[in-house]
């Protein structure tokens, strides 16, 4: 029997205040963005953690921001999420990821990667 694992741990800044959404039929959804940073040393090939970049002064640093989109299903965590959480806050997100499809306002069939937390 072989398993499987979906699991990601991300820290970082969340990028607006959630908003909680709702689909006909579905469960409330509270959703955000988070954004995480990469940083690196010019001429490095390993991605390290800020502070320990910061120690050593050698080379230009660089930055990577990537944004995240969260959605947070389960009710409890969901409503706390919705009246905590805010724009700027720091936070520890664990959940997995999802890849999904939509179909846009001008109808292009657009594809989507989501954190369930």
């Amino acid at each position: 029997l072989v398993s499987a694992m979906n699991r990601v741990q991300l820290l970082g800044r969340v990028g607006q205040d959630p908003i909680m959404r709702q689909v006909e039929g579905k469960n409330p959804v509270t959703i955000f963005s988070l954004a995480t940073n990469e940083m690196w040393r010019t001429g490095d090939s390993e991605v390290g953690q800020g502070a320990l970049l910061l120690l050593c002064p050698l080379g230009d640093i660089s930055q990577k921001t990537t944004w995240h989109r969260i959605s947070v299903f389960r009710p409890g965590l969901r409503d706390v999420t919705y009246q905590y959480v805010r724009k700027g806050s720091r936070i520890f997100v664990e959940g997995k990821i999802d890849y999904g499809e939509y179909t846009d306002k001008n109808n292009v069939r657009r594809q989507a990667t989501t954190i369930i937390a």
